[in-house]
């Protein structure tokens, strides 16, 4: 049976989760993309919106779970173990993978299908960047134990700057065509393999930048691991806050030689984010465990219990929108033009948004109303 304080966590942790979802949902489903309100943007490179925040938090959702689900390991043999990882790693990869290939076909400009080439499939992504950061974090922690895995994620901090200034065009090292993420990712992948939404080929989920994202997955499992010994108690609360502000401190200052970026995901921003979540979650587990707010809470809750479900049903249903024809428009931009519009170009593409994140949600609330919880 599981200790009280592993209960309450989780459900501290279903909480935060349930957040991050919700949130990510809205800034990537925007009724207009060219009418939305600015927090709800990613920075255009250099620089920071709470947007930014959404992806690295459910990386340092990740790794908070990592720290209860690996207690179990310690009664499994060790082949068991690494079937479990590897299967979790593989599986969260190709569902990312087959995401960003559906639904397998395109139309063209006279709405007649074609098939969609696997030469021009985005290889790495969002869900895939998740798996390899649970993946490599984990078989650290099962095999170097905390201590080391720590010592590693920061090891990896300097590493990846290092690399960006080695292997980056001299001069324009971190500048969006000369930076090594994008040199890497061309030479592995080509160029048709990656995300072309920047308005040229680049992979913001780039196999190089995975190094300073395992810092996310290992920040998030060093305050579960810590919270899971201390306890509910006021100490564990301050010191975590404390090792939030220290970690704001230090992104501020190395944001003056190694610019905080999400699409880079620079060392400084995964600093910067790491310290924020810690807040967060301070603050959530304060208001849930010690004050005893629980108004509301249920809401994030159900969407934490099924976040990657609700995450892909919300992807695949803007694709299946888009593919979808009234007249000659989407269905995706009829809604909006002539539903959500009327309140106004910004708060209609705001409304689209969270009308398409309560639908998503409602989902997830009739799985939790049929305790059907889909952990992959």
């Amino acid at each position: 049976m599981k200790s009280t304080i592993a209960q309450e966590r989780f459900t501290a942790l279903d909480i935060f989760r349930g957040m991050t979802i919700c949130f990510m949902i809205i800034v990537n489903t925007s009724g207009n993309g060219d009418t939305t309100f600015w927090p709800l943007k990613h920075a255009a490179w250099d620089g920071f919106t709470p947007t930014d925040l959404v992806f690295p938090s459910f990386l340092f959702a990740v790794g908070n779970a990592l720290s209860f689900v690996s207690k179990k390991w310690e009664t499994m043999r060790q082949q068991d173990v690494l079937l479990k990882i590897t299967k979790r790693t593989l599986l969260i990869f190709g569902i990312g993978y087959l995401m960003y290939w559906f639904p397998f076909f395109r139309l063209d400009t006279d709405l007649h299908m074609m098939a969609a080439p696997v030469s021009h499939t985005r290889i790495m992504g969002v869900l895939q960047r998740i798996a390899l950061c649970y993946g490599i974090v984990a078989l650290m922690v099962y095999y170097l134990g905390n201590k080391k895995t720590i010592l590693l994620g920061i090891m990896g901090l300097f590493v990846y700057w290092t690399l960006m200034m080695i292997f980056g065009v001299d001069g324009a090292e971190y500048t969006k065509t000369g930076n090594a993420v994008l040199r890497l990712d061309t030479w592995l992948f080509g160029a048709n393999h990656l995300y072309g939404g920047e308005g040229f080929p680049f992979d913001p989920e780039g196999v190089l930048s995975t190094i300073p994202a395992l810092f996310n997955v290992i920040g998030g499992y060093a305050v579960g691991y810590f919270l899971q010994q201390k306890g509910k108690r006021y100490e564990a609360l301050t010191k975590i806050l404390l090792a939030g502000a220290v970690l704001l401190f230090a992104a501020y200052c190395w944001n003056d030689f190694f610019p905080v970026n999400k699409k880079l995901w620079t060392s400084s921003f995964s600093v910067l984010t790491v310290g924020l979540d810690c807040v967060i979650l301070s603050a959530i587990i304060y208001l849930t465990d010690f004050v005893g707010v629980k108004k509301g809470t249920n809401f994030f809750i159900v969407a934490g219990k099924n976040p990657l479900t609700i995450y892909l049903l919300s992807e695949l249903g803007v694709t299946v929108m888009f593919m979808i024809h009234v007249g000659n428009q989407s269905l995706f931009t009829w809604l909006y033009q002539n539903l959500f519009r009327h309140a106004g170009d910004y708060t209609g593409a705001l409304l689209f948004a969270v009308w398409w994140m309560l639908s998503c949600w409602f989902v997830g609330f009739l799985l939790d109303k049929k305790k059907i919880y889909i952990r992959l």
